[in-house]
């Protein structure tokens, strides 16, 4: 089984799952021929490092196109940063409505050289090459639309997970507070703590549950180098952006959770070899991806992944021994890759 068809698979199991990749296809990057005409019309910036070029809710007139250096995006909540480096554009609603109040704050990671281009500069655009700005004007709404219609989706899913939760509330037991919710929690990726994972578990135990089927171990390769060579502000965001796959992909009744440090686990309710392996194959995808945009400064780092299908008459640390022995071998074959246990069915 390849990769391409599980994020196919899983594709056809969770409908959130294919708008994540349609995002990395609808990106703001212009052709060497927008650019150069863009270039032609727009006005040289020199941006210093750590300078912001706009704020969240700030009004705007005018979009910006990268020459060289990184920007990141920040959308505030617990949105993933984006990063743009050069050919790639941001900004053009404030350019194409006008007087647009911003959507993100915008800093300069690292040095940068811009174009700015406002109304008037535009407008030459339009009367020079109006077919090339037209077909630009299409992108830029499909690209729009896209991320709006990203947007809807997971505010239904997050009031779906909410709604969800307060029935869990309510029906488990009275007494649970927000501060005790708070506890279950990691606090930098959002995904259940090992609290939060035990609770679980004794959940499952109830006579009106049944136990997880299946267990992925993931851990990050070669994370500590991102630490030492970028800073653990980068490393934050890599596992945010690793959190943010697995949030994706978890089911209705699994759970995600970070385990500590650069190490994470995704239970499965209800799972077979063949469904495990899709969801574990469409992590693999999903990171590769994110690492084929490259960047200066890494927005993930690949994975290595041990699977195991778990035997409900056994507990948490026998089920943890097991995969934890397939996440070993992967590790010991050179990672980024998805591994089963050495005995399982006889091969690795």
């Amino acid at each position: 089984m390849t990769s391409e068809s599980a994020a196919i698979m899983a594709d056809e199991r969770e409908p959130g799952v294919a708008h994540m990749a349609m995002a990395e296809i609808v990106h703001p990057v212009l052709s060497p021929d927008e650019f150069a005409l863009f270039s032609r019309f727009a006005r040289q910036r020199q941006v210093a490092a750590g300078e912001v070029l706009f704020r969240r809710g700030d009004s705007g007139d005018a979009m910006f196109v990268i020459v060289s250096g990184i920007v990141d995006l920040n959308f505030g909540e617990d949105l993933v940063v984006k990063y743009l480096g050069p050919g790639e554009f941001f900004g053009e609603l404030g350019l194409l409505i006008g007087d647009h109040r911003r959507g993100a704050d915008a800093r300069a990671s690292t040095e940068l050289s811009l174009l700015e281009l406002g109304h008037p500069d535009f407008q030459k655009l339009v009367d020079h090459d109006p077919g090339r700005v037209a077909f630009f004007l299409r992108r830029t709404i499909m690209r729009v639309v896209s991320n709006e219609q990203m947007l809807i989706r997971q505010l239904r899913r997050r009031n779906h997970d909410l709604e969800a939760a307060l029935d869990n509330l309510y029906t488990t037991t009275h007494q649970l507070s927000h501060t005790e919710e708070l506890v279950r929690t990691d606090e930098l990726t959002g995904l259940y703590n090992r609290r939060g994972l035990t609770l679980y578990l004794q959940e499952c135990r109830q006579p009106s549950r049944n136990p997880p089927q299946g267990l992925l171990l993931i851990d990050c390769d070669r994370f500590k180098r991102i630490n030492d060579e970028h800073g653990h502000l980068v490393g934050d965001r890599v596992l945010q952006a690793v959190a943010n796959i697995l949030r994706s992909v978890v089911q209705p009744g699994g759970l995600a959770c970070r385990l500590g440090g650069d190490e994470f686990c995704l239970l499965v309710q209800e799972a077979d070899a063949e469904a495990l392996e899709h969801v574990a194959g469409f992590i693999l995808h999903a990171v590769h991806g994110l690492l084929e945009r490259s960047q200066p400064v890494p927005r993930v780092c690949p994975v290595s992944i041990g699977v195991s299908l778990l035997d409900p008459s056994r507990d948490w640390n026998d089920w943890y021994a097991h995969a934890d022995s397939a996440l070993y071998e992967a590790k010991r074959r050179g990672g980024n890759r998805l591994q089963w246990p050495v005995d399982w069915r006889g091969s690795g």
